[in-house]
């Protein structure tokens, strides 16, 4: 995996090197092997390492400037980068893997093209030259690169299907600036930082700012499935993929599970080629055990799998993990988390970059830390529960669109609205009694409810959160709008298969996939999730929905397609959340901690209803209710200002 940043002055103006090496330093994490630039008018530098490069350039100096850190995965003798065509005239600064570039190659060289490398990158190269801009489409993998045609005077960025690889762009006065973390266009002087409130008020509901915005006005996401063009004055953006959740009815439970084999068998042997050390995750849930049944069976040599466990037993997995790891007779390797948390937060928040409160984050970055010092690469299950109706908040949804077609439209919000208002917020009391989130959503319509169910901070409790001002920017904007236009608009005829496509374009891509790039990335790992090949998910989304969810069972008939890999304890097991005990940790070691972050941050001064923060605190510390999400929330945004903005 690697960290690529680029300038594009289109006003001719001369590329300043130091700057481009300011800019792709500071992602030396994501690439720590070698650096190299390009700056046209034949320009390049390359297999950097130290920090004595020469910053000095004569005169004549370009106005397109990319720079690379790379992280050593595939030819590691001649894969450096940015690298070009045979003539000079196309050039590309890359971050990902393709994992079907040798048979692309083969087919670019029966059609005449000439490689004197063996990594994908240079097919990249080859694919644009002779597809051009629908070159992306024939790539499978995960990748964000930019590409730089002299002889069109053209720039062609593009971000691979599900969001796995990060890019960010600042567009404005002549010049385009990209990155593969925000971090890197702040290195550039003058740019603004100016907060977007509306991406603050997603943040508050979600736990992450969505596509194409950033927490920063002046800063963009290329959204996941895109590419953009860059040509004079203008820049282009067109989608070039999406996911048909229009159900075939003609597949048998019989085809289906032996195909759901097969293909995932194929997405995971093609993500083990690797010239350095490649292991897996294994949290002994079904998703990572599933890629572990599968790369024992591609291997030879036993499977080097990491977990983590907790003291806390509600948290810990551990025994399943270890099962898994018996039964396959991989190389295990455990680390159980008792962490300082303070320091290891503090860290979180400079490298994502932007507010993200997914407290995963830290077990991810654990299992990270742990993984890298035994493989360079490793292979997760993430991807399961989207694509196979895994979370349990679907099937408490289903059980929601059950009373609704049960109770007609006129008595719904009349009964359950009143019940919902009356019943108790009681989140310390037994599951049994917390039914204020239930009675609430059946008098919803059922986009509403989910979005309700999935929430943190709902757009009606925001003007308590915050202040005036804040308010007052804002103004009529609600994160549910984003939601909606989602759902309405997804391909699919059944609620299920539109909440499932819901999720796939924000929580999969926006939490779930920026919280593993940045944690893995910051200890220079690659992961790669096989369930998350595109060619598996077309498939999967075509499996009519009843056959995911059924009764109270999620991912039923990928259940069914591992029963002769998985034991039944392993596959039908209760679901355990990957988190950690935010709410202890905010009774012991992070209480004071984030008293002062959340009561006296300048972000919480400036941005927020201070008297609201107080009232929850006293909340929280009593006993009356448990607001540990939205603490969180609050105590991850001040460290996020105080890191990037004070």
């Amino acid at each position: 995996m690697c960290g690529i940043a680029g300038i594009v002055h289109l006003d001719k103006h001369e590329i300043d090197l130091n700057l481009l090496v300011r800019m792709t330093r500071s992602l030396i994490h994501r690439g720590p092997d070698e650096e190299g630039y390009y700056i046209n008018k034949n320009i390049s530098f390359g297999k950097q390492v130290t920090p004595d490069f020469p910053l000095k350039l004569s005169n004549g100096c370009g106005n397109i400037g990319f720079g690379h850190r790379r992280l050593s995965i595939i030819d590691l003798e001649s894969g450096q980068q940015p690298l070009s065509n045979e003539d000079g005239s196309i050039w590309i600064t890359f971050n990902g893997e393709v994992y079907n570039f040798q048979v692309l190659k083969k087919e670019l060289e029966s059609k005449g093209h000439v490689f004197k490398t063996n990594c994908d990158t240079e097919t990249i190269i080859h694919a644009y030259e002779e597809w051009g801009e629908e070159s992306v489409k024939r790539f499978r993998g995960m990748f964000a690169f930019a590409i730089w045609d002299e002889k069109k005077e053209k720039l062609f960025i593009a971000r691979d299907r599900l969001g796995k690889k990060p890019l960010y762009y600042h567009f404005d006065k002549g010049r385009f600036i990209f990155g593969s973390e925000i971090k890197a266009i702040l290195e550039v002087p003058g740019i603004d930082k100016t907060l977007d409130l509306t991406s603050l008020s997603d943040y508050f509901s979600l736990l992450y700012v969505p596509a194409p915005k950033t927490i920063f006005k002046s800063i963009h996401k290329l959204p996941a499935a895109n590419y953009a063009v860059l040509t004079k004055d203008k820049l282009t953006i067109t989608p070039y993929w999406d996911l048909s959740f229009y159900p075939d009815n003609n597949l048998t439970e019989n085809t289906i599970i032996r195909d759901l084999q097969d293909i995932l068998d194929e997405a995971t042997r093609i993500r083990m080629i690797s010239e350095v050390p490649l292991g897996a995750f294994l949290s002994g849930g079904v998703d990572s055990s599933a890629i572990v049944a599968m790369m024992a069976g591609a291997s030879d040599e036993p499977v080097i799998t990491n977990s983590i466990s907790f003291s806390e037993a509600s948290y810990n997995e551990a025994e399943y993990a270890r099962q898994i790891a018996e039964l396959y007779k991989t190389s295990h390797n455990e680390f159980q988390v008792t962490p300082k948390a303070i320091p290891i937060i503090e860290k979180l928040a400079w490298h994502y970059d932007e507010p993200f409160a997914d407290s995963s984050s830290v077990p991810t970055y654990y299992v990270s830390k742990m993984a890298r010092e035994k493989v360079t690469v490793s292979l997760s299950g993430d991807g399961g529960d989207e694509n196979f109706a895994g979370y349990r908040r679907y099937y408490m949804d289903m059980r929601e669109n059950m009373v609704r077609n049960f109770v007609p439209a006129m008595l719904r919000q009349p009964i359950f609205g009143l019940l919902g208002k009356l019943y108790p917020k009681a989140d310390y009391l037994p599951q049994i009694f917390r039914g204020k989130a239930f009675l609430s959503n059946v008098a919803r319509d059922p986009i509403g409810a989910y979005y309700f169910s999935v929430c943190a901070v709902h757009d009606m409790d925001k003007k308590q959160f915050f202040n005036s001002d804040t308010l007052r920017e804002i103004n009529k904007y609600q994160t549910f709008d984003l939601f909606k236009k989602i759902y309405d608009n997804a391909p699919a005829n059944d609620h299920l298969s539109k909440i499932q496509y819901l999720d796939i374009k924000t929580y999969l891509c926006e939490d779930i996939l920026t919280k593993v790039d940045r944690a893995s990335m910051a200890v220079s790992l690659e992961v790669r999730c096989p369930i998350l090949d595109h060619v598996f998910m077309e498939y999967a989304a075509k499996i009519p929905s009843k056959m995911k969810l059924k009764g109270l069972e999620g991912k039923h008939i990928f259940k069914k397609s591992l029963k002769k890999l998985l034991p039944d304890d392993i596959l039908y097991r209760k679901k355990m959340g990957f988190g950690v005990p935010i709410l202890e940790w905010m009774k012991g070691e992070l209480k004071g901690y984030t008293q002062e972050l959340v009561l006296e941050g300048n972000a919480s001064k400036t941005y927020l209803n201070i008297s609201h923060l107080e009232k929850i605190w006293k909340e929280h510390q009593r006993g009356i209710r448990n607001w540990s999400t939205e603490l969180w929330i609050i105590m991850m945004f001040n460290l996020w200002h105080k890191r990037f903005v004070e």
